[in-house]
């Protein structure tokens, strides 16, 4: 089909733009990885964190401090009665990837950077924060990015060791 094709030539370019050229086998619209983070293992985990997605276009809680190096595990829950996801990423790729899920709503994803939770289920997702910074999250189902279903990460900064 000529518009797979077209968005998929997108995608790849998209992708060799950013830089996010990974070696496993899934399918990815995003780099997965970001300025403070990366999929991290559960064996890693030192904490779980949990965030509910309601149908009011919230997340609870919609702003998260870690810290620096640490590995969370973050159990999403979908209290709503709507499809709901949690996708790490930066503003630009958010921003990015909710106008292709405008066109293309029925878009399936494989991505470790994110998790899709059908209504009244729970899912989880396992985060490194390798750096300090912030790095946001959304959904991205069709029109709910748009209504303001956004989060925040703060990773803070590590304390350095004393001397």
């Amino acid at each position: 089909m000529k518009t797979s094709r077209t968005v998929s030539l997108l995608l790849s370019a998209t992708l060799a733009i950013a830089g996010a050229a990974h070696a496993d086998t899934g399918h990815h619209h995003a780099d997965s990885g970001t300025a403070v983070g990366q999929p991290g293992l559960m064996v890693d985990v030192t904490r779980t964190v949990k965030i509910d997605m309601g149908d009011n276009m919230r997340f609870t809680p919609a702003n998260i401090h870690v810290k620096q190096g640490e590995t969370v595990r973050f159990l999403v829950s979908n209290s709503g009665k709507l499809k709901h996801e949690m996708v790490i990423g930066s503003a630009a790729q958010l921003a990015e990837h909710a106008a292709l899920m405008r066109k293309m709503p029925e878009m399936e994803h494989d991505d470790p950077n994110q998790v899709t939770v059908k209504p009244g289920k729970n899912d989880e997702l396992v985060w490194q924060f390798d750096h300090a910074g912030t790095v946001d999250f959304a959904c991205l189902e069709p029109g709910h990015y748009e209504a303001g279903m956004v989060g925040k990460i703060i990773a803070d900064p590590a304390k350095a060791a004393a001397n």
